[in-house]
């Protein structure tokens, strides 16, 4: 099993790069599906998710070549309409061909979502919607079979009770062709979406309103292969902001947006930390606290909500660097009901942490509370807790199924030994 080895209590010092979101790379990948031709996605991050989405669009007969991290995309043949389940099991963003392939071809079958296991995650929203827009879809032995109905796909008013990424992704894709006007209300507005968005009209679609909770699609007789750049990712950027919070020291991270990462820098300054920033940088900075290398950090209550809210998948990571906070914090997850199994491999490092419902309740006891320990990542955004909690530790830490980390981060290790941190990678 895979590791990643953490000597703790290094402060970080220099500078990395933010590299692209895979949250948005995954869905602008399978925009592709919507119109034949070489699509070009430039800034594309190299991680275990954006390979899988590769296989499948294979799977669905696309070619593709990269460079760096520029990606071409060919969609001239379309020999394929199903997702199956020992891909999509991996990933919960595969679901995200369902809308392309309900406009191209008419019909898709898709497996149920996996990825993280960190709530149930349904999909409803994306079948209401689809049956808006004149598609008939049931559920086959863990499969999503959706068929659009006789006389093509109609736009239609769609209304979200809770604003969904995926859902407001997928109904973005299935309506660009549709016949007549899409509204979308409650629609999210994540800066992914508003990234879809760009591709989306780069290949000829109609959309108003990027950027706010109300979208508008005019449907397009048929769209052309489309061009995009991917927005730096503001979940890897937030993740090294608390990173150099909870270890200490000053870090710039550049090729960042400052603007996606508002309630995380709100929530920071009050804990303490020097936040200072430019048009596409951050810096973050520790200062000095009676000559210790790490800041007095204040403890603050977060709770998670869509953006421009605190993002529930800095959740984890916040609540690392809570444990070392001067007082008691309240941690309040609204959008997913089972995301803190990171809890018990944190209290294994000393955290004092307890769990009443959706609200974790952490008391804080100063910077010197942790201590490395063997720990194991049980989903994405946790494994980024423990590398934080490990930064900050006295000691020797150990993460184990490190391809959690690997599915959303690339080259963590190399850029945090680049700050200066003692990490190592050991493969089995």
């Amino acid at each position: 099993m895979d590791k990643l080895i953490i000597e703790g209590g290094q402060p970080l010092y220099g500078s990395i790069a933010i590299s692209g979101a895979k949250n948005a790379a995954l869905p602008l990948m399978a925009s592709t599906l919507l119109a034949p031709g070489w699509h070009t996605l430039h800034n594309v991050p190299d991680l275990r998710d954006t390979r899988t989405m590769l296989t499948l669009l294979e799977i669905l007969g696309a070619r593709w070549e990269r460079n760096g991290p520029t990606l071409r995309i060919n969609t001239d043949q379309m020999t394929g309409v199903e997702a199956p389940y020992e891909l999509v099991k991996t990933m919960r963003a595969s679901v995200l061909v369902l809308g392309p392939l309900l406009s191209r071809c008419g019909f898709a079958r898709v497996s149920l979502p996996g990825g993280c296991a960190i709530g149930a995650r349904p999909i409803n929203y994306h079948l209401l919607g689809f049956e808006k827009l004149g598609v008939s879809t049931q559920l086959e032995q863990g499969y999503v079979e959706a068929r659009v109905q006789e006389g093509g796909m109609r736009g239609s008013t769609v209304y979200f009770d809770l604003p969904s990424v995926t859902g407001t992704e997928n109904l973005l894709m299935a309506s660009v062709v549709a016949r007549g006007e899409t509204i979308i209300k409650n629609a999210a507005r994540e800066p992914e979406v508003g990234n879809l968005i760009d591709m989306l009209i780069a290949m000829g679609a109609d959309i108003a309103g990027k950027g706010t909770d109300l979208l508008i699609v005019r449907g397009v007789e048929c769209l052309h292969a489309g061009e995009a750049t991917i927005i730096p990712d503001r979940i890897e950027t937030g993740t090294y902001m608390i990173a150099v919070a909870a270890a200490g020291g000053m870090v710039t991270l550049t090729n960042c947006n400052p603007e996606d990462v508002p309630a995380l820098a709100d929530k920071l300054a009050l804990c303490g930390v020097d936040i200072r920033n430019s048009s596409n940088s951050i810096t973050v900075s520790c200062p000095e606290d009676q000559g210790e290398s790490r800041c007095r950090l204040r403890s603050t209550d977060i709770t998670t909500l869509p953006f421009p809210g605190f993002p529930t998948d800095l959740q984890a990571q916040f609540m690392a660097l809570m444990v070392q906070g001067d007082s008691t914090s309240i941690i309040h997850e609204t959008i997913f009901e089972n995301r803190f199994m990171h809890v018990p491999e944190l209290k294994r490092m000393g955290a004092d942490i307890a769990i009443e419902g959706s609200r974790a309740i952490v008391r804080g006891v100063g910077r010197d509370v942790l201590n490395g320990a063997p720990v194991m990542a049980t989903d994405l955004r946790a494994s980024a807790s423990l590398v934080i909690a490990g930064l900050a530790a006295t000691g020797r830490t150990e993460v184990s199924r490190i391809y959690h980390l690997e599915r959303g981060y690339e080259d963590m290790a190399g850029k945090l030994q680049r700050l200066g941190a003692r990490v190592n990678v050991i493969r089995a």
